[in-house]
């Protein structure tokens, strides 16, 4: 069964992110079609990038770089939790994926944004560059949740069906393409 890994990426104190990224996590277990881990980055805590070496070369000299490595490097398929902040997305999450390189590669990754009026979507397509710089594949199908507050009832995410659709759509499609991809993760014969 193919790993997938779901990053929230909000680290602010007071986050209001933590109960969209859990029940988008319940959906992704309830799914079935894939093993899933969570990293929250407010409990990784990497520091700024402190690696003296290109990420490229792999050559990790702290614990932290190593122990990254081994997370996304185990995993076939990533959705990354994200909120809007002014017009783009976290910078925790952006250092979080600059850490590493060889690791991201031919792996698809899908998004659960939040925020007001643009749900979010702004900080989509712009991670959408980054990750396609790394060869990794996003998919089209996404949960995009606009003035997301109104659906947090007592610190639990309250979806309406169209959430619900979308998370599962998102993690179909995710499926399709992680089966595509893999032979491109394989080590040539």
């Amino acid at each position: 069964m193919p790993t997938l890994t779901v990053i929230i990426a909000s680290t602010r104190r007071g986050r209001l992110g933590l109960p969209v990224a859990h029940w988008f996590i319940e959906q992704a277990r309830a799914h079935g079609a894939f093993e899933v881990k969570v990293v929250d980055l407010a409990e990784l805590d990497l520091p700024l990038l402190d690696e003296p070496n290109h990420p490229r070369l792999r050559q990790y000299t702290q614990p932290h770089t190593l122990e990254w490595s081994a997370i996304v490097d185990a995993s076939d398929a990533f959705i990354f939790v994200t909120p809007e902040y002014n017009y783009g997305y976290p910078a925790s999450l952006k250092n979080a994926i600059d850490y590493l390189h060889q690791e991201w590669l031919h792996k698809p990754v899908g998004f659960v944004s939040y925020g007001g009026v643009a749900a979010g979507t702004r900080s989509v397509q712009q991670l959408k560059q980054v990750v396609t710089a790394l060869s990794m594949m996003p998919v089209n199908e996404a949960v995009a949740l606009p003035f997301f507050t109104q659906f947090i009832k007592d610190g639990k995410m309250q979806p309406n069906e169209t959430m619900v659709q979308a998370a599962g759509a998102m993690l179909d499609q995710l499926v399709r393409v992680e089966e595509a991809m893999r032979p491109l993760r394989s080590p040539p014969a």
